[in-house]
């Protein structure tokens, strides 16, 4: 049996004012292609080392709520031999885990993804949690382009993330449900907008049918932005309509809080989008984030796998991180003024 409480005070720790998530749970092969940006070698040393420096940063905790892990770095230790995800807890950071197994072909529909992971699911659910963990993330992805998204692929999609939010409530673990619509394409942001409505409403319609506990889950989702290739790019102020009003048609009032994802954004972008989007809101849940490139691209950038930059690269992380808590506020100034203020 669900513990209903517990799960709804997990989730209303995750989205406290003015913290969000860091996005840590990068796979194998996106951390390899992350590091060799700097020719960093994807060694499981060089792995640690960088993800320690992610969970040690010192006053993250002031700005970060939880941090979601890769499994490697669930079952590594602190340099002080404590494990990662107690070290976390006892900063006050909730460690988190991503459980799917990343993305497959959808069969018949060779261009659209579903996300595997969900064999065993059950029995890692259990282990996570008994090694610390208190959520989970899910992430499916939509495609956007001709004749895509098909009602199959969202469909399929938003039963794969009910199931999977299902399980983790039934171990005790809060489930962080993604839904992502990606940036890449030609689309304008109307048709984003048309997109991610539709994908959320299958979404939270299949939650229900699965009788997931909104009070004890969140929403990880994109902001509404025209496509990369887009000719004709949408503004910020634009961004943030957008998404308010997609987001107020589609999210029940009972889910504790919305994180949005950076999805390909730069630092600065996602910052000041979230800026706008938070800045004078009026919403029945918490808006946050759980960013994975916007939190951290230019403390890998100054670390470069170098032990001689773990202090520099960690003032970094924090920089970022102290940008988003004001924005969550929406009272980021910009990179130009004292963001501290």
């Amino acid at each position: 049996m669900k513990d209903s409480e517990t799960l709804a005070t997990t989730a209303q720790q995750i989205v406290v004012t003015g913290k969000g998530i860091l996005a840590a749970d990068e796979s194998f092969p996106t951390i390899e292609k992350r590091f060799a940006a700097h020719s960093i070698p994807s060694t499981e040393e060089n792995r640690h080392a960088y993800r320690e420096l992610l969970a040690t940063a010192p006053g993250l905790s002031e700005y970060i709520s939880g941090m979601i892990l890769f499994d490697e770095t669930m079952r590594q230790e602190t340099s002080s031999g404590s494990p990662i995800p107690t070290a976390l807890e006892g900063t006050g950071i909730l460690p988190g885990i991503k459980v799917d197994c990343g993305l497959a072909p959808l069969p018949g529909f060779p261009e659209e993804t579903l996300t595997q992971g969900l064999d065993h699911l059950s029995m890692r659910l259990n282990e996570y949690r008994e090694l610390g963990a208190r959520f989970t993330k899910w992430r499916g992805v939509i495609h956007i382009g001709e004749n895509r998204p098909t009602r199959t692929a969202i469909a399929t999609n938003a039963q794969i993330l009910a199931l999977f939010a299902s399980l983790s409530q039934d171990a005790g673990l809060v489930p962080i449900v993604e839904p992502e619509v990606l940036m890449t394409g030609e689309h304008t942001i109307e048709r984003c907008e048309e997109v991610t409505q539709e994908t959320l409403r299958s979404v939270f319609n299949a939650l229900s049918d699965h009788r997931v506990e909104l009070e004890g889950m969140l929403l990880k989702t994109g902001m509404v932005l025209s496509g990369q290739q887009c000719p004709q790019q949408a503004d910020t102020e634009s961004i943030a309509e957008a998404t308010l009003e997609c987001m107020r048609r589609t999210v029940p009032a009972a889910v504790p809080g919305i994180l949005f994802l950076s999805g390909g954004q730069s630092e600065i972008e996602a910052t000041e989008r979230l800026n706008a989007i938070c800045k004078d809101a009026d919403t029945p849940w918490a808006l946050s984030i759980s960013f994975g490139r916007a939190l951290q691209a230019t403390a890998l950038a100054t670390w470069k796998g170098d032990p001689a930059n773990v202090i520099s690269a960690q003032e970094a992380l924090l920089h970022r991180a102290r940008s988003n808590s004001l924005a969550m506020y929406g009272k980021y100034l910009g990179e130009e003024k004292n963001v501290t203020a």
